[in-house]
């Protein structure tokens, strides 16, 4: 795994990329460091869409976009790297993955939903 920090926009995101093994790309999980001193407000985030309630890990975006696809629903099994929403932000689809192995508790946004870096996208058990 190598860290990097990179300033897009004058927000500052620390990245950790790890090397695969070639069977697949990876998009690096971006945390933002610093918000930028006017940041537009966002909409309130829709009413849980699940089959459970909410679970104790949150899943987050890492990067601000459109909910692109939903990959994973509520009461499926994942793996730790799964999966579970594809964000597209600049044209490209950025998979959102699951933190640790667990059954995806609830799925809180709806394909087409503008999210904002850091947003719940998901729970998880």
């Amino acid at each position: 795994m190598k860290n990097y920090t990179i300033t897009v926009n004058g927000n500052v995101y620390d990245v950790t990329v790890e090397e695969g093994n070639g069977g697949g790309a990876s998009a690096p999980a971006a945390a933002p460091k610093a918000a930028p001193a006017a940041a537009p407000k966002a909409a309130p985030a829709p009413a849980a869409k699940s089959a459970g309630g909410s679970g104790a890990v949150k899943i987050t975006a890492g990067a601000a976009g459109k909910v692109f696809k939903i990959e994973a629903g509520a009461g499926t099994a994942v793996k730790k790297g799964d999966a579970v929403v594809i964000i597209e932000a600049m044209k490209m689809e950025i998979p959102v993955v699951a933190p640790q192995d667990g059954t995806v508790a609830s799925i809180d946004v709806a394909v087409g939903d503008a999210v904002e870096a850091g947003a719940v996208l998901a729970t998880m058990n």
